[in-house]
């Protein structure tokens, strides 16, 4: 496994590099979660490159750039063993020569105004930007995200589609724990108390898409219980909201639905989503 650290050396083994090219696009501290993309990639192509970079354009006034989790060691480790060709660790000044302060940023508009993006604003131009500097960098034929940050993978895939960039987006199926919490680098901010309580989180959305299932269609009573839920198991909720799978509004007629949530407990601001499949009414 070679570990690249500038523009020039990744692209001068791009250059080099035949057969098909996966890529992983990560900010570190890596889990299972993100291993599961790994092997998607390596049962998909003929080399995999994974990124590691805590992308700063991403991170909202007070919200936790400095003390996000960096375990590199670790990951590279990890990387080592799953067969991993390349990790690419840019510094902050490779990425963004005048601190992130260029004039081009991609911005997707419509599926980033919703959801997180009403909360966070700003948050997915950072997302786009990085990401479409990583794909002009790796040149990938197939890049792989997960559908825990299913919001995130829509914006990726819009991008892709309007700037007809020749990528494969394709979305891994989310890894969680026994008790259903999904999983994530910022778990690790839990207590033992809020571990206890969030996999209410899953728990909620669950219950929703169940009753999706079963015919249910009055949307806004299954998210105000939804909402309800996660506050009495002590978050602060964020968003609770039923979408269909292109995470526009649902109607009586729509077949595919993705319900998604958001919420804070103690440090940890946690997402996650899950879909279901049910005929119309």
């Amino acid at each position: 496994m070679q570990r690249l650290t500038t523009a020039d050396a990744l692209a001068a083994w791009r250059d080099d590099a035949g057969g098909r090219i996966g890529l992983v696009p990560t900010m570190g501290n890596l889990h299972a979660g993100h291993m599961a993309l790994v092997a998607a990639a390596r049962a998909r192509c003929d080399r995999v490159v994974t990124s590691i970079f805590v992308n700063p354009l991403q991170f909202g006034p007070g919200e936790d750039l400095d003390s996000y989790p960096r375990t590199l060691a670790a990951d590279l480790a990890a990387l080592e063993a799953a067969g991993v060709d390349v990790v690419f660790t840019p510094s902050v000044e490779t990425m963004y020569p005048d601190g992130g302060r260029s004039a081009t940023r991609v911005q997707v508009a419509g599926v980033t105004d919703i959801l997180c993006g009403a909360r966070r604003p700003g948050h997915f131009d950072g997302v786009a930007t990085v990401v479409a500097k990583l794909f002009n960098l790796v040149r990938p034929d197939t890049a792989f995200f997960g559908e825990k940050d299913y919001q995130q993978l829509a914006v990726i895939r819009q991008m892709v589609a309007d700037l007809c960039m020749n990528i494969d987006i394709a979305g891994v199926p989310i890894e969680r724990e026994a008790d259903g919490l999904a999983l994530s680098s910022r778990n690790g901010y839990l207590s033992a108390a809020e571990r206890r309580r969030a996999p209410a989180l899953a728990a909620a959305l669950r219950e929703c898409v169940d009753r999706l299932a079963a015919g249910e269609r009055d949307f806004a009573a299954l998210e105000r219980q939804g909402t309800a839920r996660l506050a009495e198991a002590g978050f602060d909720p964020d968003y609770f909201e039923i979408r269909s799978a292109a995470l526009t509004p649902p109607d009586p007629g729509t077949r595919v639905f993705r319900v998604l949530a958001a919420g804070h407990l103690g440090r940890a601001r946690l997402i996650d989503n899950m879909g279901v499949s049910a005929p119309p009414r």
